[in-house]
């Protein structure tokens, strides 16, 4: 149901989330869904749980895989700019004029977990000073925000330009930024 409502914001924007075309989508009668959903923001509600598992799954995949905390980082990179690719429904609820001012209950559940999100990239970023390949000098939180930073401008830019941007190519470049700015000289 989650997956089926991104499909209706991807075509119709986060104004057109609606139980009914949701229902349509999962092909089940409105009443069907409203027996589990009582309107629209249980709905959002269930679409920031998908958004949320599949941004802590990102960090729990990365985690796994990287060999030092600059490899997870750089894997926990790749992963959010293939989540935003694949699916492109996710910034217009983020970024969506009705969550920011419409939303207040959704906007600060969205604002929890981007903030979850930071403080386990946060964590890596320590984990990464304390294997002594991340600068002790800098400030974890303000290098979370920075890593985010990576991506956001450019998930704007790829949504703006209906994908022509290339999103993994500015990533890839911020990213060798980054890396110079946090990585602790040798």
């Amino acid at each position: 149901i989650a997956q089926a409502a991104l499909g209706v914001v991807e075509r119709h924007g986060l104004r057109g989330l609606n139980v009914a075309r949701v229902a349509r989508a999962v092909g089940v009668v409105p009443s069907g869904l409203y027996r589990h959903y009582p309107g629209k923001d249980g709905v959002l509600d269930t679409v920031l749980d998908l958004i949320a598992a599949r941004m802590e799954a990102n960090v729990a995949q990365a985690r796994a895989n990287g060999a030092s905390a600059l490899d997870r980082l750089h894997s926990l990179l790749t992963r959010h700019v293939e989540l935003v690719r694949r699916n492109s429904a996710i910034p217009r609820v983020v970024f969506s004029e009705e969550l920011l001012h419409g939303r207040p209950a959704q906007r600060r559940r969205m604002y929890k977990i981007i903030r979850g999100y930071l403080r386990q990239v946060e964590q890596i970023i320590r984990d990464g000073q304390r294997e002594g390949n991340i600068r002790a000098d800098i400030d974890s939180e303000a290098a979370s925000v920075l890593f985010l930073g990576l991506i956001q401008p450019g998930v704007v830019l790829w949504t703006m330009s209906d994908g022509e941007f290339d999103l993994a190519a500015h990533a890839e470049a911020g990213w060798k930024l980054f890396v110079k700015a946090d990585r602790k000289s040798t």
